[in-house]
């Protein structure tokens, strides 16, 4: 099964990079650390992602690879989605 990504991810995602030009899409490969995502964000971010996606994200999967970019996100969060990959 592959997940479909909603949109509230992007949204919620956006809400937490304030060097993102208003409008613009989130690449998948652009550091999330570049685009103003600091410690603090991040845990507003999971936060957000937990009541927007109806999912917990454990800590395990809390690291700084896994919030590097949007795609490690995504890759992170599949499984908690119902996407095995």
């Amino acid at each position: 099964m592959q997940t479909t990504w909603t949109p509230r991810f992007d949204e919620v995602l956006r809400e937490h990079l304030p060097l993102l030009e208003a409008g613009r899409e989130v690449p998948s490969d652009a550091s999330l650390a570049a685009l103003g995502l600091d410690s603090l964000s991040t845990v507003h971010l999971v936060i957000g992602l937990e009541d927007a996606l109806e999912v917990t994200i454990p800590d395990a999967l809390l690291t700084a690879e896994n919030f590097a970019t949007a795609g490690s996100l995504r890759t992170a969060l599949a499984p908690l989605m119902g996407d095995p990959s």
